[in-house]
């Protein structure tokens, strides 16, 4: 239907302009698929001497043979810990609290967090670091979940 949106409790959701100030939260989720997606690019690329026998070396192997497993690894994880991003980011937009600045704030330190624990996980393969980058996107989603879940005053 031409100009059709979803409406729940009297409050556009899914409209033309869904990705103004009253919804940052989608712009913040958007930011995450998007850097999935450059994930899957790279998958790809380091794939390429192996799958099409693009890049190969002189002798047939894959020059980033070492890498492929990292970003694999990676982008695995952004389908564990991100999914309770996701549920608490689609809950807050139900119940209207999408503009809160503090959720909005501990998206994007989340996502910011996401893109740094790749390039650890990638790039540098430590594990302390990474541990400590990890740290700070769980403490945020957590955080995102206990303001939804404790009102606060």
């Amino acid at each position: 239907m031409p100009g059709s949106r979803l409406v729940l409790r009297n409050r556009l959701l899914l409209s033309p302009g869904i990705l103004t100030a009253a919804n940052p939260l989608l712009v913040v989720m958007l930011a995450h698929i998007a850097w999935v997606t450059v994930l899957y690019a790279l998958l790809t690329l380091v794939r390429a001497p192996s799958v099409w026998g693009i890049k190969q070396r002189a002798d047939g192997s894959n020059p980033w043979a070492a890498l492929e497993p990292r970003v694999s690894a990676n982008l695995r994880n952004q389908f564990e810990w991100p999914l309770f991003f996701y549920v608490v980011c689609v809950l807050l937009v139900v119940q209207g609290s999408a503009s809160d600045p503090v959720q909005t704030g501990l998206a994007w330190v989340f996502v910011i967090g996401r893109i740094l624990h790749s390039a650890v996980q990638i790039v540098t393969g430590n594990i302390r670091l990474r541990g400590i980058v990890f740290t700070i996107n769980f403490v945020a989603v957590l955080a995102m979940w206990v303001r939804m879940l404790i009102p606060t005053a």
